[in-house]
């Protein structure tokens, strides 16, 4: 299968790119994109290795980082895998509501 990110994905990463270059070292920001990469590709090996979401029906929850969390759903017809968005745990958990 193949996995690819929603626009709402797509947004949250460009933010969480932002804030790794201008808050943290060059090695951070690479580490986090070499742990996301790893974990993209294990869900388009394996997608139902992870954990279903309690709160979110159809959806499941990867964890990347102790802060930052990624929802998907597989489209099993499609062969895809759609990242729906990747959220930072340290937020209000009810911002995860409003972008689900």
């Amino acid at each position: 299968m193949k996995a690819v990110l929603s626009k709402l994905a797509e947004s949250k990463l460009l933010v969480l790119s932002t804030y790794l270059t201008e808050n943290w070292r060059l090695q951070v920001k690479d580490d986090f994109f070499k742990k996301l990469a790893i974990k993209v590709h294990q869900i388009e090996s394996q997608p139902y290795s992870c954990i279903k979401s309690k709160e979110f029906k159809g959806l499941y929850k990867y964890v990347v980082t102790k802060q930052t969390t990624f929802y998907y759903r597989v489209f099993e017809k499609q062969q895809e895998i759609e990242i729906i968005t990747i959220f930072d745990t340290r937020q209000n958990p009810d911002k995860l509501y409003k972008d689900l």
